[in-house]
């Protein structure tokens, strides 16, 4: 049964997609309109976020921004789903990467690669990667979340490998990442580390968007531990459906540095790229949802079970 709703949903898709872009774009606005002003999805958390991360900016000002970043949003739903029947040579048109040579030379020379990005539109379509590096070799991934809906999962990972990316559940990244380096494989890794840590998982915390920020270290830990040499990926949408992919060296050898540092200077990026396009983030994420004081909290009331 599950099979089969799959199957379904991914016709679905798949004939939706061949639909040409300005068709989709037309679905999009029409999506917006409930989307913002009807049902008003996290609108709120949207307006939370946005204020508190924004505090310079006018009320005016929060609202513009809001009302993009929800456009934003259809558009995503739309550009994604158009992946399922995207040409090789249309993603390449559209998804264009400034810096690439960087990381091609650095596996020419026996190093793997740790990307580091956000959720920032349109990030699905980095995965169009490997159609830009001429080294078939190298292992091409990017770490992944799994959906709780199986149809979904299913459905977004079969989008994501459809250029030669490998999908990599967060909780599987060391052991792969192991295992590609006891084969003696070369990897180019993408790292969506702008997400909430686990309670356990939380180790660091940064001053980010005016706000005390529990912060994911795991990409740190890993590029440190592979000796990878680590790229920050800043996401410009060039007009509707045209984006630019800058990438941007961060540290060469990331484990000469302090603990932390690398993840320090992650958000330092992050925050400079959301001041300069504010309306390209997930918004709707409730990224501080957790405050320093509860996750000590959760740590004693561990300690004292134990």
């Amino acid at each position: 049964m599950k099979n089969l709703l799959y199957y379904i949903v991914w016709g679905v898709f798949y004939l939706l997609s061949l639909l040409p872009f300005w068709v989709l774009y037309r679905f999009s606005d029409l999506l917006y309109y409930p989307l913002y002003h009807l049902i008003g999805y996290r609108k709120k958390v949207v307006r939370k976020n946005l204020v508190t991360s924004f505090p310079e900016k006018s009320l005016d000002e929060i609202v513009r921004i809001e009302k993009k970043f929800y456009s934003n949003l259809c558009d995503y739903f739309f550009e994604t789903l158009k992946m399922a029947s995207m040409s090789e040579k249309q993603i390449k048109r559209r998804m264009r990467f400034e810096g690439l040579g960087q990381v091609q030379a650095d596996t020419e020379q026996g190093r793997s690669v740790a990307l580091y990005l956000a959720h920032t539109f349109n990030w699905e379509w980095v995965s169009s990667i490997p159609l830009h590096m001429s080294d078939k070799s190298v292992v091409f991934g990017q770490i992944y979340h799994a959906l709780r809906n199986k149809t979904f999962d299913r459905l977004f990972l079969k989008l994501r490998g459809r250029f030669g990316t490998t999908s990599i559940s967060k909780e599987n990244t060391l052991r792969r990442v192991m295992e590609y380096k006891s084969q003696d494989r070369l990897f180019v890794i993408g790292f969506i580390a702008d997400q909430i840590p686990k309670w356990q998982s939380t180790h660091h915390w940064v001053d980010f968007l005016h706000q005390d920020t529990a912060v994911f270290t795991g990409t740190e830990k890993i590029a440190k531990k592979m000796k990878c040499t680590t790229y920050y990926l800043t996401m410009v949408q060039e007009k509707r459906g045209y984006y630019l992919c800058k990438v941007q060296s961060l540290v060469e050898n990331p484990s000469a540095m302090p603990d932390f540092k690398l993840t320090d200077l992650y958000f330092e990026r992050l925050s400079e790229t959301l001041h300069q396009y504010p309306s390209s983030w997930l918004w709707s994420h409730n990224r501080w949802k957790r405050t320093r004081e509860q996750v000590q909290e959760m740590e004693n009331r561990i300690r004292y079970k134990q």
